[in-house]
């Protein structure tokens, strides 16, 4: 037979049961006698059946598929994150679609979509900002959504996330501790709101503690890449700014590499505090100093989260906080 066209039939007809029953076995339900749920498996392998998730998806009206928007695979801190996605997944026997959204707004709703055509039962979005479109699409389609390692402002979709405004508070209190003053606040586009509403309200804070005045001049908005780092550090320079705390690991790589390359000794002549403790931080040299996150976590409890949600069960708390922490490494004094 060929392998393309072997059908739950043909294995029933093979090993003289119904197709309920082959259903039951492949489904894993409980309710097959040993004996035959054995000579089954035995067809199935003979004829090597796989059956199709999609039909399945039909017979029990459930697709049992999520798909996980993320705007960057190849950045640490959305690779950690999906790793905890799916090791949950693959617990509660979820499949998952993992679409790139390279960080922009108008691709985010495309992708969005094309998930939705898919009959995807729930999303993942780990982008940073949910635009009003991207919202509107959200709300028509109905489909369960939890942000992971992001906010929501309004708290209307279900979200996995640390305390941002605390996490960036502490570690720029430190950075005053230091002896700083002039203090630069790096970090992606302020119109992400974990940026501009809930990181620069962190950093406000603890200048306003320490009685410093804020100064617009020091801060910086950008790519989250090394690159963009690199290509900002002349600008940061310039503003005086003898520390900065930055927004993402691999953007602070690129400060790093920019005050290095310019002949500066870090911490002596310029300390530098991070957000996300991926494993970049470690494999730099100086080691970065950095807020750490539980990101395997946060990408585990955002999937649990959201099969609750999928399931309709009673979640009592939409906004769910995990621990944060400040390690102290070689960049900062």
């Amino acid at each position: 037979m060929d392998k393309q066209t072997i059908t739950i039939y043909d294995v029933a007809r093979e090993a003289a049961v119904s197709m309920a029953t082959v259903s039951r076995v492949v489904n894993g339900n409980p309710n097959v006698k040993p004996a035959t749920r054995k000579k089954v498996l035995e067809v199935i392998d003979r004829l090597d059946y796989r059956p199709n998730a999609v039909a399945r998806g039909l017979a029990s009206k459930k697709t049992t598929t999520v798909g996980v928007i993320i705007p960057d695979v190849t950045n640490i801190y959305f690779s950690s994150l999906a790793r905890g996605i799916d090791d949950v997944a693959t617990m509660y026997k979820y499949n998952i679609i993992l679409a790139n959204s390279d960080q922009n707004g108008q691709k985010e709703v495309q992708v969005l979509n094309t998930l939705l055509a898919k009959q995807v039962d729930g999303i993942i979005f780990m982008g940073n900002q949910i635009t009003d479109e991207l919202r509107a699409e959200l709300k028509r389609s109905r489909t369960p959504v939890v942000l992971s390692g992001s906010v929501d402002p309004t708290g209307e979709l279900g979200s996995v996330n640390i305390d941002y405004i605390a996490a960036v508070m502490e570690s720029v209190t430190d950075l005053i501790n230091n002896g700083n003053k002039r203090i630069a606040f790096v970090s992606g586009s302020m119109d992400e709101p974990i940026n501009g509403e809930y990181r620069l309200k962190g950093y406000k804070l603890a200048l306003e503690k320490a009685g410093i005045k804020f100064d617009q001049d020091l801060i910086f908005e950008t790519d989250y890449s090394y690159r963009a780092g690199e290509t900002l550090w002349p600008a940061i320079s310039s503003s005086h700014a003898t520390a900065a705390f930055v927004g993402d690991d691999e953007l602070a790589v690129g400060v790093l590499n920019g005050a290095r390359d310019a002949g500066l000794s870090v911490p002596e002549d310029f300390e530098i505090i991070t957000s996300n403790d991926s494993k970049l931080t470690e494999i730099v040299r100086p080691k970065l100093s950095s807020i750490t996150q539980p990101l395997y976590d946060l990408g585990a409890v955002s999937m649990r989260l959201l099969t609750k949600l999928m399931d309709k069960e009673e979640v009592s708390e939409k906004t769910i906080q995990l621990p944060y922490g400040l390690i102290k490494r070689s960049s900062t004094k």
